[in-house]
């Protein structure tokens, strides 16, 4: 009687941890999401100040501007929330993120307006923002990874449905430009 006593005891002592580990899972994935979205409010903030300092110096540039303009236009627009509309951010964001470093690229042509101060302290905290957003994606992805996995393992699995657990999709790029390796040659020609 007692053996079976202490055998439930256990038991329901495990699924309540297991439980209470896939929710904390759970809430953690939400967090490092929101965590990438302060980062990409942040950027979003940004770029029309970089957009309306280099506007004047770079009107024959207006295809590069108006494609930056329409690119964070759309992230922005974009009403997805949560991890579950990663894919539809996602998607938005890297559409912005290519639109942005053509601008940056197009700005390094122009050491005059590079020199001003306000587009150099832009460009700066714009690089700065980039790099908390890729510090906030990769922590989002490892904490989607641990929850997914943790949802997955047996016995867990078999509390998952308890803790309403379900698969969370990772922040991966789509664009396959930006998957492509980058082309160095240090020749002299």
């Amino acid at each position: 009687m007692w053996v079976l006593l202490v055998l439930v005891v256990i038991v329901g002592l495990w699924i309540v941890s297991a439980y209470n580990g896939l929710v904390s899972l759970k809430n953690q994935t939400a967090n490092a999401f929101k965590q990438i979205d302060v980062q990409l409010k942040r950027r979003h903030d940004l770029i029309p100040n970089l957009v309306n300092a280099v506007k004047g110096a770079m009107d024959f540039e207006r295809s590069t501007l108006e494609a930056v303009i329409q690119a964070r236009n759309q992230a922005v627009k974009v009403n997805a929330s949560g991890p579950e509309g990663i894919k539809q951010i996602s998607q938005a964001e890297n559409a912005l993120s290519g639109a942005l470093s053509r601008l940056l690229v197009t700005v390094e042509r122009y050491p005059d307006l590079k020199a001003t101060g306000n587009v150099g302290q832009l460009q700066e905290e714009l690089t700065s923002t980039e790099n908390r957003i890729a510090f906030a994606r990769q922590l989002y992805n490892d904490t989607a990874t641990q929850y997914n996995t943790k949802q997955q393992q047996f016995p867990t699995t078999l509390v998952a449905g308890l803790a309403h657990a379900e698969r969370t999709d990772l922040w991966e790029i789509e664009d396959q430009a930006e998957r492509a390796v980058p082309q160095v040659d240090l020749s002299r020609r």
